[in-house]
């Protein structure tokens, strides 16, 4: 059998692609500057994007503070929409993520931390610091509600809409 996508089609789910990583990146980052800036006040947004470049580039610092909160945002776009793309892409084959969309969304939350803080995180240059269940499950939370749902609402959406029946 010939698959045969329009273009149309590609461009559609390209642009689902890149607005839900877009809204998933942002809602991840504001919940972040919001929690640890404003609430707990223990960094401030600067130090928290600087903390991302660090994954790179350790202690380094290329040009300035802002240049490299810059790149830590640019890294951090970059890995939600990473795991846009997973997830979007996987949803066709995935006979679990046709279910309920809240419970997909919360669950693929729980997978991101997961993969971010049991092998992305530990092989990155970024600091590390000891585990502590609070931490670990308000990283958690944050993930499961500005990632995961996001995410998974968004996919559903795509995948249910017209677009050649493919739900």
């Amino acid at each position: 059998m010939i698959s045969t996508v329009s273009k149309t089609d590609k461009s559609s789910a390209l642009k689902t692609i890149l607005q839900t990583g877009f809204i998933a990146g942002t809602l991840d980052i504001l919940a972040a500057f919001l929690v640890y800036s404003v609430i707990m006040n223990v960094v401030t947004p600067l130090q928290i994007l600087n903390g991302i470049a660090a994954g790179v580039f350790g202690k380094t610092v290329i040009g300035s503070k802002t240049v490299m909160a810059l790149i830590g945002l640019l890294f951090h776009y970059f890995i939600a929409f990473c795991f846009t793309t997973a997830y979007f892409l996987a949803y066709p084959h995935v006979k679990f993520f046709h279910g309920n969309a809240i419970i997909n969304g919360l669950v693929y939350g729980v997978f991101v931390w997961l993969v971010m803080n049991l092998i992305v995180l530990p092989l990155s240059n970024a600091y590390h610091a000891p585990f502590s269940w609070i931490t670990a499950l308000r990283g958690c939370l944050i993930l499961m509600l500005c990632i995961g749902l996001p995410i998974a609402l968004l996919t559903a959406g795509y995948y249910k809409n017209d677009t050649g029946g493919r739900s």
